[in-house]
């Protein structure tokens, strides 16, 4: 029997052409990738992929799988979304970014519960890197997280600014490597700080990485670095970067919600609820 997830990281992977793609698409890093590749070589008994240093094609096993793999994720979805249309008459479980879970976006989803007297919430708070894949295997029917490109589609709720945090008391001096405290890879926050300090020439060193927005917030508080920070995260004890600093620009963070398409009613009110309440 084929794991369904090694079966989508495959096709995404024969569709984009490329493992670094794919893993971006995933929101994988490029060797889970490879590894599940091997993993389903392994199971198909049979090299599936060719690689070179400047492309990627398709075994003849290959583009036999290809076909099959396609069609039992095909059933897979079309068996979660019949089960997912009963979900408006009882549990629905939503997976709430670290960056953003606070009492008032607490007291909201609480909220949109009391006015779904039929409906059970379960929440469960983590980092997109972990929320994402867990939904993705059926353990999560909705994900609300920020994003800095669109590399998954999802139904935009609303954008604000990436700033540069640090301590309020810090001098950063650009002569030595610039200190970052950042979220596990992958983040769409820190990709799009590694980018823009790559992209400017500006070398830096990452001196804390922590799970937990607490613990970021609490390493930047002691000067151990500055962070990629949704503007609206900043408090009185933190401080945001100017330009005086000589820190590149940060693209906005869209915040989206993530979820089983089949569910558009309920998708369609948490997003009017976002928007109206959160935004």
């Amino acid at each position: 029997m084929f794991d369904t997830i090694l079966l989508r990281s495959f096709v995404t992977v024969a569709q984009e052409g490329s493992f670094t793609r794919a893993a971006m698409r995933l929101h994988l890093t490029q060797s889970a990738v490879s590894a599940h590749l091997r993993r389903l070589e392994e199971q198909a008994g049979a090299p599936l992929v060719m690689r070179t240093t400047r492309s990627l094609s398709l075994t003849p096993d290959g583009e036999v799988l290809l076909g099959y793999a396609r069609a039992i994720l095909a059933l897979n979805r079309d068996a979660r979304a019949r089960l997912h249309r009963r979900m408006s008459d009882g549990l629905v479980r939503i997976g709430l970014s670290d960056d953003f879970a606070q009492p008032r976006v607490m007291e909201r989803l609480h909220a949109f519960g009391l006015r779904q007297p039929n409906l059970t919430i379960d929440l469960t708070i983590g980092i997109p890197a972990t929320l994402l894949p867990a939904m993705d295997r059926g353990e999560l029917d909705f994900v609300m997280a920020g994003r800095c490109h669109d590399e998954r589609p999802g139904r935009a709720l609303w954008r604000e600014p990436l700033v540069w945090a640090t301590a309020s008391w810090l001098t950063i001096d650009l002569t030595l490597p610039l200190p970052l405290a950042v979220f596990p890879e992958p983040c769409p926050y820190r990709e799009a700080a590694l980018a823009a300090l790559a992209q400017a020439g500006i070398d830096y060193r990452i001196a804390v990485v922590c799970p937990s927005s607490g613990g970021v917030h609490a390493a930047v508080q002691a000067g151990l670095g500055i962070t990629p920070m949704p503007k609206s995260r900043v408090d009185g004890v933190l401080a945001i970067a100017g330009d005086s600093a000589g820190l590149p620009a940060l693209p906005d963070v869209e915040f989206a919600l993530f979820g089983a398409p089949s569910s558009t009613a309920l998708a369609d009110e948490l997003c009017e609820a976002a928007r109206r309440d959160l935004a």
